[in-house]
C-alpha cells in the first residue's frame, strides 16, 4: 500500500480519482461499466448546464434591480 501511495505522489499527471488509482494498482478494480461512464458524462453535462443557468440568473437579477 505504501508503494502505491508513493507512486500516486510521484505521478506527474494526477488522476481524477485517487481511489481509482489505488484500486487499479492494487489489482482490485473491476472493468469499468460503459453505463457508469455514460452517467459520468451526463453528470458533467448537467454541471455545465447548471453553471450556465446560474450565470443567466445572476444577469437577470442585475437587470431587475436596474429597473
Amino acid at each position: 500500500l505504501f508503494a502505491v501511495l508513493v507512486a500516486l505522489y510521484e505521478e506527474p499527471e494526477k488522476p481524477n480519482s485517487a481511489l481509482d488509482f489505488l484500486k487499479h494498482h492494487l489489482g482490485a478494480s473491476a472493468p469499468e461499466n460503459p453505463e457508469i461512464e455514460a452517467l459520468r458524462l451526463e453528470v458533467a453535462e448537467m454541471k455545465e448546464k447548471y453553471e450556465a443557468v446560474l450565470e443567466e440568473n445572476k444577469k437577470l437579477k442585475t437587470k431587475v434591480t436596474v429597473y
